[in-house]
């Protein structure tokens, strides 16, 4: 792989772990969390944990679905 890849590559994995650790932080360890905690600011309202990975999942399978109904290109 080319360095660039390699970049691109680092780059998600980093998202991914940002991503993961902001979520699991919102959704295990704020409920535990005094509401007046200065923490709650960095932080949507909890109702948006389950909308928002609901949202990304409908979105995931449209997606998926789209791709397998795909009908091939003819070649002339």
């Amino acid at each position: 792989a080319t360095g660039v890849d390699q970049a691109v590559g680092m780059s998600i994995v980093v998202f991914s772990l940002l991503l993961f650790t902001y979520y699991s932080v919102w959704v295990i360890v704020l409920p535990f969390v005094d509401s007046d905690h200065i923490l709650h600011k960095y932080f949507l309202p909890r109702e948006y944990s389950v909308i928002l990975p609901g949202i990304a999942a409908v979105i995931l399978l449209l997606c998926i679905f789209m791709w397998k109904n795909r009908k091939p290109k003819k070649v002339d």
